[in-house]
């Protein structure tokens, strides 16, 4: 396999994981918890949600053919207050992910040393995709941070529980075929 095919299979991994942890997150939440603010200068999930989608619209809509930052796009109403449902962000969020989806899925390797363009700044493919795999999960783990802090004594981890490092390694170790005997 060719290094740019593995870059590709490996960007669509990384992203399906970040993705993964917030539908994990939204399994545990009730609709309420969707809204909830910690404090005025901070965003709910709800609205976390609604830039995502709003970005990942823009970004990766004719993502080599025209400017990453849509003329249509309204970034700043992507942080206003929306009235929806849980199911509605729902759907917002996964549009987006397909959005994405579909066009890394439709990438090919010599797309990889293209130019795009994200506000009229010129980027390679390469670099435009590393930015968006910076920019999400620092989305998403807002949205994790939010999530538990709202479930509290409720939540369920989404990786290694805390304390539970030790016991998880050696887990791993038996799966392997490699565990040393304490």
């Amino acid at each position: 396999m060719s290094i740019e095919k593995d870059f590709l299979n490996s960007t669509i991994k990384r992203f399906k994981n970040y993705k993964d942890l917030g539908d994990k997150t939204f399994e545990q939440l009730e609709e309420k918890d969707f809204f909830i603010q910690p404090n005025e200068a901070s965003n709910s999930i709800a609205i976390i949600i609604q830039h995502i989608y709003g970005n990942m619209m823009s970004r990766w809509t004719n993502f080599l053919t025209e400017d990453g930052e849509k003329e249509w796009r309204k970034r700043d109403e992507e942080f206003e207050v929306m009235q929806c449902s849980k199911q509605d962000l729902l759907s917002f969020w996964n549009a987006g992910w397909d959005c994405l989806f579909n066009t890394l899925n439709n990438l090919t390797e010599t797309d990889l040393t293209k130019t795009v363009y994200i506000r009229t700044e010129s980027l390679t493919v390469v670099d435009a995709i590393l930015r968006q795999l910076a920019h999400y999960p620092y989305h998403i783990g807002q949205i994790v941070y939010i999530g538990r802090w709202i479930k509290d004594e409720q939540w369920k981890s989404l990786s290694i529980p805390k304390g539970k490092g030790s016991s998880h390694n050696y887990n791993q170790s038996i799966k392997q075929g490699n565990a040393k005997q304490p």
